[in-house]
């Protein structure tokens, strides 16, 4: 293993469709176009990502846990829909040591009422939201100062 800190990236359900899904909310960019900045942006700050997408809200907690047992200095999480209503990854976060920033391309505060609840955000250390594709590199930003 590098002793190069590792920040991991963490996607939640439909972002796998990033690009073609719902373009005027979401952006074009696909998510291997986000991982592709955030490599490079990670390797300038000194940094590795560990960047997955999943569908299943038990990997998301696994991987958690992971970042945990692995030592990572971070872990940006956008969860997509799980945001809203999992109970399970706001305990998952608050059951880590490891700094989570939520992240989100579009403003949920911005969209329908059922998106303003966050759990997530209740655990998580901040959050960066509303930048499209950005949102990642900007929250990849306040990782790297934690």
């Amino acid at each position: 293993m590098s002793d190069t800190p590792v920040i991991y990236v963490l996607n939640g359900p439909n972002l796998n469709l990033l690009g073609t899904r719902e373009p005027e909310i979401y952006g074009t960019d696909t998510l291997d176009d986000i991982a592709g900045r955030l490599d490079d942006q990670a390797r300038t700050l000194g940094f590795e990502i560990d960047f997955r997408q999943s569908n299943h809200e038990g990997h998301l907690i696994d991987w958690l846990h992971e970042a945990q047992a692995e030592g990572a200095k971070a872990v940006l999480l956008n969860a997509g829909a799980y945001t809203h209503t999992s109970i399970a990854l706001h305990d998952a976060i608050k059951s880590i040591k490891v700094p989570v920033i939520e992240v989100h391309l579009s403003d949920p505060k911005k969209r329908e009422e059922f998106r303003h609840i966050s759990y997530v955000g209740m655990a998580a250390h901040s959050c960066i939201a509303g930048h499209g594709a950005k949102s990642y590199e900007l929250a990849l930003d306040v990782a790297a100062r934690l």
